[in-house]
């Protein structure tokens, strides 16, 4: 970089939210000064940054407004003005991940149709322009229909199962895929700077809340066959080179019964599936976000002990002022590391923090972690 950042770099992130507060904790440590813009006046960032401005993502102006002053701009969310970005793109400000990039993941059919351009695996799909199309699609029911546009968390994804279901269908423009008995989830985060270096984290192995339908339970590093593994890494270090992404890029991936491995969908930021790296592995996926868009070295991904990770998710039938049952419990626990949100309100499935039990011997780790779920409730 021509600005030498230790203490004089301004970095803007856009999102305030908890991914957004986790990097600003490594950020820190490079001594460089964070500005943030959410749309929530309580965000979690909102106490732990240089500035904060509660303004809209989406909107041109505020986004314009909020970066021209900056050296360089972030994101902890894909929902953001790209428009804004590429213009601040163009007076010389630094974007990371790049506006084009963003704006190829917006749209999970524009991702869909990247994936089959680069020859990368990924489910059979068809774009669907109206509800009306879903009766003449070429994917044979049951089928998943995912809306291409602001999704996430589960959220604008359906399962069709039969005629019947198209009825509730989404209206709006969609992409239609091949249902995937799939054996595992699995993701691997991949790491890439400007000079072109490429690092990636460990496969990890992923459970789903079956009702919210976002990650729940995760274990660091995947015990899958050799080979498997070492195939994700690879898909996942040829789509960040593909899209010539600068910052991390995490890549969520089914592994079928049969041992193929199929993309699902890219997020260009720190991801759910990467909290586990911050006990559990040398450098973490904050820390390698930074490294990888200040265009340091990327630091070492290795392991320090199997680390298993556990969304704190809001009670199903709590809403209101957040309240934790069973933190001290926990926390009585050798290797029990427990990261609270900052947000002061909880409702049902709403991500209020996340814990992370680190053990060497991997049984231990998981009957530890299983317990801290049944322990840690996030009521009100």
């Amino acid at each position: 970089m021509a600005k030498d950042f230790y203490g004089e770099l301004q970095l803007g992130i856009l999102g305030g939210g908890q991914l957004g507060r986790m990097l600003i904790q490594e950020a820190i440590n490079y001594n460089v000064n964070v500005h943030v813009l959410d749309p929530d006046k309580n965000a979690p960032c909102r106490k732990l940054c240089n500035r904060f401005e509660c303004g809209s993502l989406s909107d041109f102006d505020t986004v314009y407004n909020f970066g021209k002053e900056l050296d360089m701009i972030t994101i902890e969310i894909e929902k953001v003005n790209v428009d804004a970005l590429e213009k601040l793109e163009d007076e010389g400000v630094l974007v990371y991940p790049q506006s084009r990039v963003i704006r190829l993941i917006q749209d999970k059919g524009m991702q869909k149709q990247f994936f089959k351009q680069n020859d990368i695996p990924t489910a059979p799909f068809q774009l669907i322009s109206s509800k009306d199309n879903l009766y003449e699609s070429a994917i044979a029911l049951p089928y998943i229909q995912k809306l291409r546009r602001d999704g996430y968390d589960g959220k604008g994804v359906k399962r069709i199962n039969s005629v019947h279901d198209i009825e509730e269908a989404f209206t709006q423009p969609s992409l239609v895929e091949e249902l995937i008995d799939f054996e595992k989830e699995i993701a691997v985060i991949v790491a890439r700077n400007d000079r072109g270096d490429v690092s990636t984290f460990p496969l990890v192995e992923m459970e789903f809340n079956p009702e919210a339908n976002l990650v729940e339970f995760l274990i660091s590093p995947s015990i899958l066959p050799f080979e498997i593994q070492t195939q994700a890494e690879d898909i996942a270090r040829k789509i960040a080179g593909d899209l010539q992404i600068v910052g991390l890029l995490a890549v969520e991936m089914f592994l079928t019964k049969e041992g193929q491995i199929l993309v699902n969908e890219l997020a260009p930021r720190p991801h759910n599936s990467g909290h586990q790296t911050i006990e559990g592995n040398i450098t973490s996926q904050f820390a390698q976000h930074l490294r990888a868009i200040f265009n340091l070295p990327l630091g070492s991904t290795a392991a320090r002990s199997t680390a298993v990770m556990i969304n704190l998710l809001g009670e199903a039938k709590y809403e209101g002022l957040a309240k934790y049952d069973g933190v001290e419990e926990v926390l009585a626990v050798d290797g029990v590391f427990v990261h609270l949100y900052g947000k002061k309100y909880t409702k049902p499935f709403r991500k209020m923090g996340h814990v992370c039990v680190i053990n060497d011997d991997r049984e231990t780790a998981v009957k530890n972690a299983r317990w801290v779920q049944e322990t840690l409730k996030v009521k009100a």
